[in-house]
């Protein structure tokens, strides 16, 4: 493999002291530049041309508006209704023209679009809104939701601070694409999404307000991204151009964001010849000359990504030797819209690796590891013993915290770790933290150095919340879809039932079945099976919501089970879920 391209000194995800290290207003320990950025995602109305209004700073995307000649039209609606409440407030301010459709950029902000609804209420309209985005935006918006919902809760609260405090060294400083994933200021974050009554997939135009509007699909952290093109105004609505490099990796955990696929989106925004360019996240860009000279070097600093991960893997680098060799050159820091605000460029190309190749990466260690635990033992033993290791450990915290790093990872992964350990890991972490320009960087190890150290209990985190409101908004079809992925192969020993469950709702009734067999629960129609269980959605909300157990359902007198009880109680207790072995 050749040699890193941009010379010695490491990847520059984060500072090697403290050097950068500055204490922000309410207390936090922030990278320097990291506190710099929150400026750039203040509060700020700016009016764009003659014709666009763009509100940042009210939450962690923007809300846009853009005058026709036959009213407003609103873009993208924000994370609650009460954010979007206060960015109808503040439109107010400016003008009294109606809105006359909502358009969504993506699936992301879209919660609050009840509140204009209310807005066109207050002015005697009555008809109802009409609402474009593309067509996977239900889908998505459900996806997050249901099988996958603890790992990707988790990784939520993780990568935007929902456990850290507002203040003290741990303080949330901002977000990277926002000051807050919510904004405190809009609690309690009442969720008003509507859906979308004019859907579209592919590339389309649209007459809306009296105004053309080119729409051009352009997947970037979400499939179902758009641009919206306003050729009269000369002003490009988009969810390509963030106001930090791109976030090719998710630290959460997301799907595989194919840079070429942003590429493509790019040059077609550059296409445009723009005058101004609004995002959902960050300031306006306006300036013909300016708008093409940035999303040239954004998409530019896109592709060198790609490249030069193709490049070195072509050559043998495995994960980890990428993560070292591929640098962002020095020219790009010259702009915040490719600066490191968010995630980090050893990141990225590790997960464009493992996009274009799967999860091996050559590294014969990584072919049949030993399991966690095993290895710190081995290791930990090795180098002599946990006393060494740890006092290794505390000799490199400050100086090497990649070493020190790896050495607190070793001693919390064994068999006997003990609270000293996790307290240097949390250490560790906190230094990577207050030295780090990215927010992803610098919340995700705040939130697992409070975990280490006892002050956050993250336990409701690793496994499913069943509430009957939960249950309730999921339906039958998708919280069968979660309850199969809890089954526990070991009490499915020998289990061959097939179960039918017939739910009565007020607007009728709805099926659904699972086949508990050869250790997992197969989703079915319901046709064929040995037991069927009759209920209410009440009984069955209730069930599943955890409010009652199965033996207590089982013996209401509105319950009806078809078949044998025995092997429908066989069947629901390979489920790791209390109320179903109760």
């Amino acid at each position: 493999m050749s040699g890193a391209p941009l010379g010695d000194g490491g990847p520059k995800s984060f500072s090697p002291d403290d050097r950068d290290t500055v204490v922000g207003p309410l207390g936090q320990l922030v990278h320097r530049e990291g506190l710099q950025h929150s400026e750039r995602l203040a509060r700020a109305w700016y009016t764009v041309g003659n014709s666009v209004w763009c509100l940042v700073g009210n939450g962690l995307s923007n809300q846009t508006y853009v005058r026709g000649p036959e009213g407003i039209i609103a873009i993208d609606s924000g994370e609650s209704l009460q954010e979007m409440r206060l960015a109808l407030a503040e439109l107010r301010r400016h003008t009294s023209e109606p809105i006359v459709a909502a358009l969504y950029t993506h699936f992301h902000y879209v919660q609050g679009t009840t509140a204009i609804v209310e807005d066109r209420e207050r002015m005697g309209i009555t008809a109802p809104l009409a609402v474009y985005g593309h067509e996977r935006i239900a889908h998505n918006l459900s996806r997050a939701g249901t099988a996958i919902a603890p790992t990707y809760t988790r990784g939520l609260v993780e990568q935007f601070a929902l456990a850290l405090p507002n203040d003290g060294p741990d303080g949330v400083v901002n977000v990277g694409l926002g000051l807050a994933y919510r904004n405190a200021e809009h609690a309690p974050f009442t969720l008003a999404h509507l859906p979308v009554t004019h859907p579209f997939s592919n590339a389309t135009t649209l007459k809306i307000a009296g105004l053309d509007i080119h729409v051009q699909p352009a997947p970037s952290d979400a499939d179902d991204s758009v641009t919206f093109w306003f050729p009269s105004l000369r002003v490009a609505v988009n969810n390509l151009v963030w106001p930090l490099l791109f976030n090719i990796f998710a630290i959460r955990g997301e799907e595989y964001r194919d840079p070429r696929v942003l590429v493509t989106g790019l040059d077609h925004l550059g296409g445009l010849c723009a005058d101004h360019l609004v995002g959902t996240h960050g300031p306006p860009i306006s300036g013909t000359d300016d708008v093409a000279r940035r999303v040239t070097k954004y998409r530019d600093a896109i592709q060198f990504l790609w490249d030069q991960t193709v490049r070195h893997t072509n050559a043998g680098a495995t994960s980890v030797e990428l993560a070292h060799a591929v640098r962002l050159p020095a020219e790009y820091e010259d702009d915040y819209l490719t600066t490191q605000f968010y995630g980090v460029v050893e990141h990225h190309v590790r997960q464009i690796r493992s996009g274009l190749f799967g999860w091996f990466d050559g590294d014969p260690v990584n072919l049949f590891p030993l399991a966690r635990a095993d290895r710190a033992n081995r290791l930990v033993h090795a180098m002599g013993g946990a006393a060494i290791v740890r006092a290794q450990c505390a000799a490199a915290t400050e100086a090497d915290p990649r070493w020190a790093l790896e050495l607190a990872s070793l001693l919390v992964a064994r068999d006997d770790a003990s609270n000293d350990d996790q307290q240097l890991l949390a250490g560790v972490l906190r230094v990577i933290a207050r030295r780090t320009t990215a927010a992803n960087i610098r919340n995700w190890c705040l939130t697992r150095a409070r975990e280490a150290d006892g002050s956050f209990d993250a336990r409701r985190l690793h496994a499913h919340r069943w509430s009957q409101r939960q249950v309730e908004s999921w339906g039958l079809v998708a919280t069968l879809d979660v309850l199969r992925v809890t089954l526990v192969p070991e009490r499915a020993i020998g289990v061959d039932v097939h179960v039918a469950f017939v739910v009565t709702r007020t607007n009728g009734t709805v099926s659904a079945g699972l086949h508990v067999r050869n250790f997992i629960a197969c989703p079915t129609d319901g046709t064929g099976a040995t037991v069927e269980v009759r209920l209410s959605s009440e009984a069955w909300n209730a069930l599943l919501g955890g409010a009652t157990t199965l033996d207590e359902t089982l013996a209401s007198s509105s319950v009806e089970v078809i078949g044998d009880e025995r092997e429908l109680r066989q069947a629901l207790g390979v489920f790791d879920h209390p109320s179903l072995t109760r």
